[in-house]
């Protein structure tokens, strides 16, 4: 008899995420010509060993809260469920994904197969220098992206599918671009990081 592994990946929420540290903006509808803007809210919390968990909400009228699980590998976590740049790299392909559809569906492109294969590079210490007593530093190396399409229509109408949903999608745009951040540190109730760039 096999003991079955206990993995999860995620779940509808039965509440919001609820930040103490911001304000979620409510949704606003946009008068065409203006863009439409929306937030993505996320609050997570560690648990033992690696395991983490968050919920997450789309602020977009019709998108559910989520609950989802994070673990790393044997031994330094359980393997419970997929690390972070694991959903980080599969947001990525998955935008990508949503626009091409989107995109040939509006502009009745025939498609009879797209699939979508993707790779990214990370270089990290943490398993080797932190124990010599370095600090911990890690890095994306690039990220390679395949779009495989089957199709009758023309590679023109193929290309230009391809540009417009590259420039239309989100993740891709952080990837390209410079974006604001900010991150904070609070320790107890007091401010120890705020910095930004």
């Amino acid at each position: 008899m096999t003991e079955q592994k206990d993995f999860h990946v995620g779940e509808l929420s039965d509440k919001m995420p609820e930040p103490t540290q911001f304000e979620p903006k409510p949704f606003k509808r946009a008068k065409p010509p203006e863009p439409l803007q929306f937030e993505i809210s996320l609050t997570a919390e560690a648990h033992a060993r690696q395991k983490k968990s968050g919920t997450v909400q789309v602020n977009i009228p019709g998108f559910s809260p989520v609950k989802l699980y994070c673990d790393e590998q044997i031994p330094i976590g359980d393997d419970t469920a997929p690390p972070p740049l694991a959903y980080l790299c599969a947001g990525i392909g998955f935008c990508l994904m949503t626009h091409l559809t989107d995109i040939y569906t509006a502009r009745k492109i025939n498609i009879k197969s797209m699939k979508l294969e993707q790779k990214v590079g990370f270089e990290t210490n943490l398993s080797n220098m932190r124990d010599l007593g370095h600090t911990t530093d890690g890095k994306t190396l690039g990220i390679e992206t395949h779009v495989i399409i089957e199709s009758d229509e023309p590679e023109e109408r193929i290309r230009e599918l391809m540009m417009e949903a590259e420039n239309a999608c989100m993740a891709h745009h952080a990837l390209r671009n410079p974006i604001p951040w900010s991150s904070r540190l609070i320790h107890n109730g007091a401010e120890l990081i705020n910095h930004s760039g």
